[in-house]
């Protein structure tokens, strides 16, 4: 297939584009101001709005949700445009919940995405755990997403999903071969619920798995835009300026995109 195209809408959402896909991850549209219910007493505000409003996306033939009971990964605006956005691909739990066109996964399983005139996508559920150990009761089943097709030059396409690093995550790049990586960061906290347990990777986190990985691209996502992300890309970035592999990594402003080979 030809190169692939990634656009940052915003918090965890992009636009992938390749060989004439046009692929969704986490989206949200919903406006600013808005304040999430994650439950336990969680509670996000959302503080900026996409940089692409859903009604100038165009068409899209595939979406990926990670989970879809936080509203930073699925919010309300994007939930109700799903029937016509073609497959869309998530946990069993989201999918038995959502309904309509979607398949849902476990990790390591795997499905296909195929449509005429286009060369097929094999998408790969990766695992996750969207907290500290023992916290899946409280925060639900979550996946990451690998897309495999043919003719891809450094490897696989993975988007992380909301996680830390841990135990099953570093078995991805022993696993599956990965060439680009949507690195989900934020270092998210409740400090007034669970003090300074985290809820998805900071940055020293990312690092380590990419040089675990050892990928030929990274694009971080999901570290701005929402109240209760607590490493925004200021901090980040300097972090990952330090990693032997940092000239590898690829900022994107909201609106922006880069073409991965």
């Amino acid at each position: 297939m030809a190169p692939t195209k990634i656009t940052h809408i915003g918090g965890p959402t992009t636009l992938i584009e390749v060989g004439g896909w046009r692929i969704l991850t986490d989206p949200t549209f919903d406006p600013p101001g808005k304040r999430y219910f994650f439950g336990w007493g969680t509670t996000s505000r959302k503080l900026v709005g996409p940089s692409i409003a859903a009604a100038d996306l165009g068409p899209i033939d595939a979406v990926l949700v990670s989970h879809h009971h936080h509203g930073d990964n699925l919010d309300p605006s994007a939930q109700a445009l799903l029937p016509t956005w073609g497959t869309t691909v998530t946990t069993k739990k989201a999918a038995a919940k959502l309904g309509g066109n979607c398949v849902g996964l476990a990790a390591w399983e795997t499905t296909l995405l195929e449509a005429p005139g286009k060369e097929s996508i094999t998408v790969t559920a990766t695992p996750c755990r969207h907290g500290p150990v023992g916290s899946e009761p409280i925060t639900g089943p979550v996946i990451g997403f690998s897309l495999a097709w043919a003719g891809q030059e450094h490897g696989e396409l993975w988007v992380t999903g909301d996680t830390v690093l841990y135990s099953a995550l570093r078995e991805v790049p022993s696993r599956l071969k990965i060439g680009t990586i949507l690195l989900h960061l934020g270092s998210v906290r409740f400090r007034y619920l669970s003090g300074w347990f985290r809820y998805t990777m900071d940055a020293r986190e990312g690092a380590e798995l990419i040089e675990l990985v050892d990928p030929a691209h990274v694009v971080p996502v999901h570290y701005e835009g929402w109240s209760h992300f607590q490493q925004g890309r200021s901090a980040a970035e300097a972090v990952l300026g330090q990693s032997p592999l940092a000239d590898r990594v690829t900022w994107l402003d909201p609106g922006e995109s880069k073409v991965v080979e």
